[in-house]
C-alpha cells in the first residue's frame, strides 16, 4: 500500500535524493551534453519535475525514475535540435507552404506509426547519403556546426581556417542539402 507523503516528508525525500543522486545524475547528463551550463539547465530541470511529481505521488524507484527522466530531458533537447535543423534544411529562407509544415510536423511527431517511422528513415538516409556527397571541407564544418553544435570560431581554432571561410562551406553544404532534401520532399508528396 502508499502512502501519500506529509509536506515535510517530501521535503525530506527531495534533499536525500538530491544528496543521494546529484554527483552521479550529474556526471551522466554531463556525458550526454556539450556544455556544463547545458547539463546544469537539465539537472535542474529533472529536480523540478521529481518535486512535482512527489507532491503529487510517492516515487518507488528514485534512480531508476531520475536517470529516466535526465534520459527524456537529454533526448527533448536534442529533438528541439533536430527540429531547427529540419526547419533550415526543409524550407528556403522561412518560406513554408501547409505542405511542408504537414511533413515536418510529421517528421518529429512523437507519435510512432509505421508510415512516420518510415519517413524519418527516408529523410535521414537521403541526409547522410547528401552528406556523403559533399566536398569533405564542407561536410565537416556542417557536421561540426549542426550535429556536434560547434561554433565557428571553435572550427577556425581546430583547422586554422578563417570563420567566413567556414560560414561559405556551410551555406554551400546546406544548399546541396536542401536541393537532395527538396527532391525527396516532392517525391513523398507524389505518394
Amino acid at each position: 500500500m502508499i502512502t501519500a507523503l506529509m509536506p515535510e516528508d517530501k521535503n525530506s525525500f527531495t534533499l536525500k535524493a538530491i544528496k543521494e543522486y546529484g554527483k552521479g545524475l550529474l556526471s551522466f547528463i554531463r556525458r550526454r551534453v556539450k556544455s556544463d551550463a547545458d547539463a546544469e539547465d537539465i539537472l535542474q530541470d529533472v529536480w523540478y519535475q521529481l518535486t512535482s511529481v512527489v507532491n503529487a505521488a510517492p516515487i518507488e524507484q528514485t534512480g531508476a525514475w531520475l536517470y529516466r527522466v535526465a534520459r527524456n530531458k537529454i533526448t527533448d533537447k536534442y529533438r528541439k535540435r533536430t527540429e531547427t535543423l529540419l526547419d533550415d534544411l526543409l524550407f528556403d529562407n522561412g518560406e513554408e507552404d501547409e505542405d511542408s509544415a504537414d511533413l515536418a510536423e510529421m517528421l518529429m511527431s512523437e507519435q510512432a506509426t509505421p508510415e512516420t517511422e518510415y519517413l524519418r528513415s527516408l529523410v535521414w538516409e537521403e541526409l547522410f547519403a547528401a552528406l556523403d556527397e559533399l566536398p569533405a571541407e564542407q561536410r565537416q564544418v556542417f557536421v561540426w556546426h549542426e550535429l556536434e553544435d560547434k561554433s565557428f570560431e571553435q572550427m577556425a581554432e581546430l583547422t586554422g581556417v578563417n570563420i567566413q571561410t567556414l560560414v561559405s562551406r556551410k551555406r554551400y553544404a546546406v544548399l546541396h542539402l536542401r536541393q537532395r532534401l527538396k527532391q525527396l520532399y516532392t517525391d513523398i508528396k507524389e505518394l
